[in-house]
């Protein structure tokens, strides 16, 4: 098979279920505009109202709008695809989106908030020491450079492969396995490293967030009171529900062996993960009372120092 020049891929992802495209463009529209409101609106409070300026609310606002990159990046497209015959994109339009999509500085993200929670309960007289705004920069400066260096790495490695013949792709955007699969030539060792590198992000992050959840509630545990405990561990509750949906997502999509793919089921597993955001800005506005304030409040507030 002869080798060209790619200039372009097809997304097939949805196009076997024509009757849905227009029920599909409205649910992924409505989502869309629900997750990208709850990430600005919280990022909004976090900014203007000043007893939110603490390092576990400077992770998050961090977070949320890793969330709204990678959600501008992916989302219009899919929307678009859904609603017209051409169901094209560009090469460099497929690697931006692969590039973004990327989760590894959202994980790394929520280790440090881990690491927060953590030196909160474990450490709380040294606290103000140990999560000063320096440490806390370093830490959202780290995770970005690291997590973005590793994503160009895989999207590099990726396009560097030769691609042939109809050059479909059979998902909704360029994810990693299903433009690797486009490519006409046997690339099991690309396969190798970027699995290596999913390794070290995904389950080397998850390790060590299990590790400060191990000190955490070893710490928890020696709490006398029982409303005590409860209160330590409630300051844990929405990040552990979030570290749920992102990992067990990300494991699925990223952590199987390659007997076990499937990509349709790949695709309905990688819209969810990509609407995670959603579940992010819901789940720590309701949950968490000090937001639920700003809130009440309203937003009418001047801004004021960052942090402490």
């Amino acid at each position: 098979m002869n080798e060209t020049k790619v200039t372009e891929f097809v997304l097939i992802g949805f196009s076997d279920l024509p009757a849905l495209q227009i029920p599909l463009f409205v649910l992924f529209f409505l989502t869309y505009v629900v997750t990208l409101t709850g990430s600005v609106l919280l990022m909004t409070i976090i900014r203007l109202h000043c007893h939110l300026h603490i390092p576990m609310y400077f992770f998050l606002s961090t977070l949320s709008f890793s969330e709204t990159c990678y959600i501008f990046a992916v989302i219009p497209k899919m929307l678009v695809n859904l609603l017209t015959e051409e169901k094209s994109i560009s090469c460099t339009g497929c690697a931006v989106q692969m590039l973004f999509f990327s989760g590894g500085t959202n994980c790394m993200l929520l280790t440090a908030m881990g690491y927060d929670r953590c030196v909160a309960i474990c450490k709380p007289l040294h606290y103000n020491v140990l999560m000063n705004d320096r440490v806390c920069s370093q830490l959202v400066a780290f995770a970005t450079v690291t997590g973005f260096t590793l994503s160009l790495i895989d999207t590099y490695f990726i396009f560097t492969l030769p691609f042939c013949g109809e050059k479909e792709i059979n998902h909704c955007f360029c994810d990693m396995a299903p433009v690797i699969q486009a490519a006409c030539t046997e690339n099991n060792g690309i396969e190798i490293v970027i699995f290596i590198f999913c390794i070290v992000v995904v389950f080397g992050s998850f390790l060590l967030i299990l590790l400060s959840y191990v000190l955490i509630f070893n710490a928890i545990l020696k709490i006398p009171s029982t409303e005590g405990k409860q209160k330590a561990f409630s300051t844990c509750a929405s990040h552990l529900t979030v570290v749920v949906v992102h990992f067990g997502c990300a494991s699925i999509i990223y952590l199987r062996p390659k007997s076990a793919c499937s990509l349709e089921g790949d695709t309905l597993i990688s819209v969810t993960y990509l609407h995670r955001g959603d579940s992010l800005a819901v789940v720590y506005s309701l949950r968490n009372k000090d937001v639920r304030l700003a809130l009440r409040k309203g937003l009418g507030r001047k801004s004021c120092t960052w942090m402490r």
